[in-house]
């Protein structure tokens, strides 16, 4: 791999950052490093023990945020984008330190769609990144300026899902 391509898993349907877990695992199985970012899902708090494994298998975890307004109205829209752009700018700086073969940006995108950060912060991340490091990108919403940077884009839709009959999140297949 010389060239660090660009993924998007984006859309309404369940299964965005189960696609990045995976990728993530395929790829320390062939001894890739890999670092995991989380943009808005509280990990400790919500029980996503999927980033333990990740951890247990030598990926670099990371959580840039408490939530987002949107979930938690005690996070401000500026606190918010300010915990995201200094996130971002710290794993600018982890990856240039080191050979990162890929880098999973865990609902980033949907920051984009709420107006928390814009297209242009992120456009300037993607930039920035080294030209090895494989980049994927989570999160409903994904903008048309986005995908057109992206090398691949996966958007999953929502045929039918147990919530909709009042089923609530299951531990271990939800989260």
């Amino acid at each position: 791999m010389r060239k660090g391509l660009i993924h998007i898993y984006t859309g309404e349907g369940k299964g965005k950052t189960t696609a990045a877990v995976g990728l993530a695992i395929r790829a320390l199985g062939h001894g890739f490093s890999v670092v995991y970012a989380s943009f808005f899902k509280k990990p400790d708090l919500c029980g996503y023990n999927e980033l333990k494994v990740l951890k247990t298998q030598g990926a670099a975890v990371f959580t840039f945020s408490e939530g987002m307004p949107l979930a938690n109205p005690q996070i401000t829209p500026g606190e918010y984008h300010a915990s995201t752009t200094d996130g971002l700018q710290k794993l600018l700086d982890f990856i240039a330190a080191r050979a990162v073969k890929l880098l999973v940006l865990d609902e980033i995108l949907i920051a984009i769609k709420y107006g928390y950060i814009s297209e242009d912060e992120l456009l300037s991340f993607i930039k920035q990144k080294p030209a090895e490091t494989e980049l994927v990108l989570t999160g409903r919403g994904a903008s048309k300026r986005i995908k057109e940077v992206a090398d691949y884009v996966s958007v999953l839709a929502k045929e039918k899902h147990p919530f909709d009959a009042g089923v609530m999140a299951r531990e271990g297949i939800e989260y």
